[in-house]
C-alpha cells in the first residue's frame, strides 16, 4: 500500500518507521523539504517536494501536521486524494496545552468538509507518536481508538491500527472523533501539568467487541 505522510513530527516520523517496517511504500513530505529527506532516509522511505506530489496516488494520507495547518494542506492536495483514505491524527490544542480550541466540529469533521467526496478516518491521535513502533506501557498494549464514516476505509485503518501492534477500538461515526480529541487533551494536558514523562496511554478494559468490518 503506498502512504504518504504529511509532516515529519513525532507522529509523522513514527508512523512513516512503523509504516515501512510493515512493508509499505510510504512518502513523506513537510514544509521544509530537506526535513522530509532527512526522516525519509532515516527509516527507508521516500521524500516528495510537496504535499500534492506526496499525495498523488496514494492509497492513505496521512496529515501529521499542527490543526491549524490542515485548512492549508488540505487546499493543496484537494485534487489528489478524491480516491484516497485521509487519516486525521491531530489534536486541535491551545498552544500552551491548556484546553481543546472552541470549534462545533472535530478536526477530522472539518477535514471531510474541506475535502469533500473523501474518506476521512481519525485515528492515532490518542497514542503518543513515541509509542507508535512499539505501543506498549508497561507491558500492556496500548489501544488504537479510530472513528470514521466509510465501513471500507475503516476496515483498511484498522488493519494498519493491528498490523502496528495496537488493539484496533471502533467508536463509531466521524463525529466520534469529538470525544477522541478530548481523550487526547486529557492524557497530554496531565503530562504538560504534572512533569510526567509522557509514557503514559490509553487502554479500554472489558468487551469491547470486534473491529468493524
Amino acid at each position: 500500500m503506498r502512504i504518504a505522510i504529511i509532516g515529519t513530527g513525532t507522529v509523522g516520523s513514527g508512523l512513516a518507521r512503523a509504516a515501512v517496517s510493515l512493508g509499505h511504500d510510504v512518502v513523506l513530505t513537510a514544509q521544509h523539504p530537506e526535513h522530509a529527506t532527512k526522516v525519509a532516509e532515516d527509516v527507508g522511505a521516500r521524500a516528495a517536494a510537496t504535499a500534492a506530489e506526496a499525495a498523488k496516488g496514494a492509497d492513505m494520507v496521512v496529515l501529521a501536521v499542527p490543526s491549524t495547518a490542515v485548512a492549508g494542506i488540505s487546499d493543496k492536495i484537494r485534487r489528489e486524494v478524491e480516491r484516497a483514505i485521509v487519516i486525521d491524527p491531530t489534536n486541535p490544542l491551545e498552544p500552551d496545552l491548556s484546553g481543546v480550541l472552541e470549534s462545533t466540529l472535530s478536526v477530522a469533521e472539518e477535514i471531510a468538509v474541506l475535502l469533500p467526496g473523501t474518506r476521512v478516518v481519525k485515528a492515532f491521535n490518542t497514542v503518543f507518536g513515541g509509542f507508535l513502533t512499539q505501543p506498549v506501557v508497561d507491558g500492556v498494549q496500548l489501544d488504537g481508538f479510530y472513528a470514521g464514516d466509510d465501513a471500507a476505509a475503516k476496515t483498511a485503518v484498522a488493519e494498519l491500527v493491528a498490523a502496528m501492534g495496537l488493539r484496533p477500538i471502533d467508536v463509531g461515526a466521524l463525529r466520534a472523533a469529538r470525544s477522541l480529541e478530548h481523550m487526547a487533551f486529557l492524557n497530554i494536558s496531565l503530562n504538560a501539568r504534572k512533569g510526567l514523562s509522557w509514557s503514559s496511554g490509553w487502554k479500554l478494559l472489558g468487551d469491547v467487541g470486534e473491529p468493524a468490518g
